[in-house]
């Protein structure tokens, strides 16, 4: 038997070991033990090394939430290669950017984005493997592989050859503030930062095996509400397997909070995982029916976008002694810390808020969170942007500071302000849309709304409220004025308000501010 190391198929390995008859994958109507999976994602290996796929080979998964999503990122780890997320909301055009600069050399894809694949296919030449998943479309192209029959003629057996610490780790980030860029990290790092380190909340694990422990206790149940396709979807599911636990994954369509609140209540589910208040609002909406028993549920999760108070208070007034932890973070820098009762955030070790002369701020100073340690290589094929956000200090210390902006308070936990990419600069003062956004969703007329500066002749730029109201309610600029009031510096206070049918959302549940300003942007001047 090969060493195990700090590989994160090694890490699965483990823990498959430890409990191979625990329900390790619940998707749709299908129902993996960890042994299942393990021997699928083995097939997956062995299939993409017949393909000729090579160690390092870059392997995009285009695909909406499904079992195989989770396979062939497993298989692809176990074969020393780097599974590229592919969100499947992209036209051509983004398609064919990330086909390029991810390098992929293989595909796993949906047959229904067979016309997407194929409208640049001609484009990359390096593209040479299109492994075919089938689902509800009946779309068709030449020289194509179809998984299921790939697998079929493949072994379950583990036989590979030993990994490494240092194999690639990759996720592909943003376009709503420009290209995706895939962060690329090594697998040790990724573990112990993004994925737990095996004791959550604590040091990481010093020995892979140590996961074992982890099966000893009854599984943790988790709901996963979001996209594989984006890093917090599989941070949130390796931290559910490396736990020895159930991951209980979203396959639906459509977001469906009935169907999900009834999944919870069918699986047990003790924990459930969101991302911000647009995934948490419907959920909160549909349990106000009173129609849902989910006794079971203990804990709601939500990361990569800030939960509102107003939300808050909701969920916790309709489900007795729930916990939410809401915490921060960024493909660049893993997983942040949880929000406390107070709404700040304590500092793990290794990370700080850096001013420009990449020091540590004072009380009530602000400047960027950053973190050292277990942080990416860089940006895949960037050295531009990875200058920009990778940083080595006076001292020699290397950081990532991703560019969210944070305030240190009296008693060293830090109040969280925002990213700086999207700050209003209205006559000098800062708004951080997230700070305004959060109070605006607390008035009982407004379901859903992304803050943004638009173009003032006096100030350089004004406040305004993109906001989608619920069903039979109005709202005037002077209401939502009147609310804010005592809650807000007077600067911070929206002086514009558009209103639109629905506030749009990635499907990772965060606010597309580019199509927010715009929006208001051409209202205004109308």
């Amino acid at each position: 038997m090969t060493q195990r190391v700090f590989n994160l198929a090694d890490l699965f390995e483990v823990v498959v070991d430890a409990c191979p008859d625990r329900l390790a994958l619940v998707a749709g109507e299908v129902r993996l033990t960890y042994r299942e999976l393990d021997e699928r994602a083995n097939r997956v290996a062995h299939a993409f090394a017949s393909a000729g796929l090579a160690v390092g080979d870059h392997i995009g998964v285009y695909s909406r939430n499904r079992a195989e999503w989770l396979e062939a990122m497993i298989g692809a780890f176990k074969a020393r290669m780097v599974p590229i997320n592919i969100n499947y909301r992209y036209v051509e055009e983004e398609l064919r950017y990330i086909v390029d600069n991810a390098d992929l050399a293989a595909l796993v894809v949906e047959r229904g984005y067979l016309p997407k694949v194929a409208a640049v296919r001609a484009d990359a030449p390096a593209l040479a493997h299109v492994f075919v998943l089938a689902d509800e479309f009946d779309e068709k192209l030449d020289d194509t592989v179809d998984y299921e029959a790939a697998l079929a003629a493949e072994s379950g057996a583990r036989d590979f050859e030993q990994r490494s610490p240092d194999d690639r780790y990759m996720v592909y980030t943003g376009g709503t503030t420009g290209f995706p860029k895939g962060v690329e990290w090594r697998s040790h790092d990724i573990f112990c930062s993004a994925m737990g380190g095996g004791n959550f909340g604590g040091e990481p694990i010093t020995d892979p095996e140590l996961l074992a422990d982890k099966a000893q206790g009854a599984p943790l149940v988790q709901m996963l509400t979001t996209p594989l396709m984006h890093g917090n979807g599989q941070w949130v599911t390796w931290i559910t397997l490396l736990s020895a636990g159930t991951a209980v994954l979203w396959t639906g369509l459509r977001y469906d909070p009935a169907e999900i609140l009834r999944a919870v209540e069918r699986e047990g589910c003790v924990t459930m995982m969101l991302v911000g208040d647009a995934m948490a609002r419907p959920i909160a909406d549909a349990l106000e029916s009173g129609d849902h028993q989910v006794e079971t549920l203990k804990v709601i999760g939500s990361g990569g976008a800030l939960l509102s108070p107003s939300v808050k208070a909701q969920l916790t007034r309709l489900v007795p002694g729930l916990y939410i932890a809401d915490s921060f973070g960024a493909s660049e820098f893993g997983a942040g810390s949880s929000q406390t009762p107070g709404g700040r955030f304590p500092l793990k070790p290794k990370t700080a808020v850096l001013g420009e002369d990449l020091r540590p701020v004072g009380v009530g100073e602000s400047g960027r969170i950053a973190r050292t340690g277990y942080i990416p290589i860089g940006y895949y094929k960037d050295p531009v942007k990875t200058a920009d956000t990778f940083h080595v200090d006076p001292d020699g210390v290397r950081w990532v500071i991703p560019g969210d902006f944070a305030r240190v308070e009296d008693d060293g936990d830090v109040t969280l302000l925002g990213r700086g990419s999207v700050c209003i600069n209205t006559g000098g003062e800062k708004v951080f849309p997230e700070e305004v956004e959060g109070v605006l969703k607390a008035h009982p007329a407004v379901y859903d709304t992304v803050v943004v500066g638009v173009p003032d002749a006096r100030f350089g730029e004004r406040v305004a409220a993109v906001v989608s109201l619920r069903p039979g309610h109005t709202l005037t600029t002077e209401d939502l004025a009147e609310h804010a009031r005592g809650r807000l510096a007077g600067y911070k206070i929206p002086r514009d308000l558009v209103t639109v049918a629905e506030v749009p959302r990635t499907p990772a549940g965060k606010p597309d501010y580019r199509w927010a300003k715009a929006t208001a942007v051409a209202a205004l001047s109308g």
